[in-house]
């Protein structure tokens, strides 16, 4: 049997940094660089279940999907997030079995390309505000609300973006798998992106949705799944800050459910960046989970050892 479960949650740019153009080379470069990190908790005796964003990849998908857009025929968000799943899922695998083998760990790997259910009377269908793709000019943005019926929003000093919902997972469809494989000892790779977002239809059928669902509800909800008593999120920030930005930031070492609940409610955490991230630990803690560690990829193990990042516990 594995030992204790911690899922670890990898944000986007851990994998295409700012800057980068993308290309296979430098996401390898990245990925093998978080697998050296995550194998070393690995060998701590860890069951390990990895999660990760794929948001540079698939806006980069869906500005393919644009320029061949007259030559072949583009593919609905879904299959993009599927196929960014893929890939990453590839990666991820292929560098994780390097790392585990130079650490001189003996575990199976297994990438899960998983589908997320939604509810079709989430609120966020009704009120589109994730955005995705490439930046449109005003008549392109035009074009688009009137042919595809997309809905633009300008972003300041840059152009027009399509927003799309972004509703909250319940439940993962490949969910007895994922825990199964993790309760046998083999390291996971599923739910990236926040899984492929799909719905109920007649006879218990599923039908994929354009939707985005947020990687940290789906990495809180995964942790709950495989029974992990950790959830450690890692992103480009050492430590969680209130005032962030600001002369007076103050970076913050712990915090309890409690007043992680205050500072969302003062506006510490914005619903963009670190809101979602507070809101999925404070979910997991009250539902039973130990303790969640927010800090960056270099500092994955000291972070889990309590030596490095910001500690939410119960």
């Amino acid at each position: 049997m594995a030992g204790k479960a911690v899922v670890v949650a990898l944000g986007g740019n851990a994998i295409l940094r700012h800057r980068e153009t993308g290309t296979a080379e430098e996401q390898f470069a990245n990925v093998r660089c978080a697998a050296r990190h995550i194998a070393e908790i690995a060998g701590d005796g860890y069951a390990v279940v990895i999660t990760h964003g794929n948001g540079p990849q698939v806006g980069d998908i869906l500005l393919r999907n644009e320029l061949t857009k007259d030559i072949l025929p583009p593919m609905p968000l879904d299959v993009c997030g599927a196929e960014s799943q893929g890939m990453i899922g590839y990666m991820l695998a292929q560098s994780m079995q390097e790392a585990l083998l130079a650490a001189g760990v003996d575990c199976p790997i297994a990438t899960v390309l998983t589908r997320t259910l939604v509810a079709a009377a989430d609120p966020a269908f009704e009120i589109p505000e994730k955005p995705i793709g490439p930046i449109y000019t005003a008549m392109q943005a035009k074009r688009l609300e009137t042919e595809k019926g997309w809905r633009m929003v300008q972003m300041p000093g840059q152009g027009y973006r399509r927003v799309v919902p972004s509703p909250r997972p319940i439940a993962l469809v490949e969910g007895e798998a994922i825990r199964r494989l993790s309760s046998a000892g083999v390291v996971v790779i599923a739910a990236g992106g926040g899984g492929v977002p799909v719905i109920k239809g007649p006879g218990g059928t599923l039908r994929g949705v354009e939707a985005v669902v947020d990687k940290d509800y789906t990495a809180a909800l995964l942790a709950r799944l495989v029974g992990a008593g950790d959830l450690l999120i890692l992103t480009d920030v050492e430590r969680v800050a209130l005032n962030y930005g600001r002369p007076d930031q103050q970076d913050l070492s712990e915090m309890t459910v409690a007043e992680a609940r205050r500072h969302l409610l003062a506006g510490q955490f914005p619903a963009g960046s670190m809101g979602p991230k507070i809101e999925a630990a404070v979910g997991f803690l009250d539902a039973g989970g130990d303790r969640v560690t927010i800090g960056s990829l270099g500092s994955a193990t000291a972070a889990l050892a309590g030596r490095a990042g910001t500690r939410i516990r119960r």
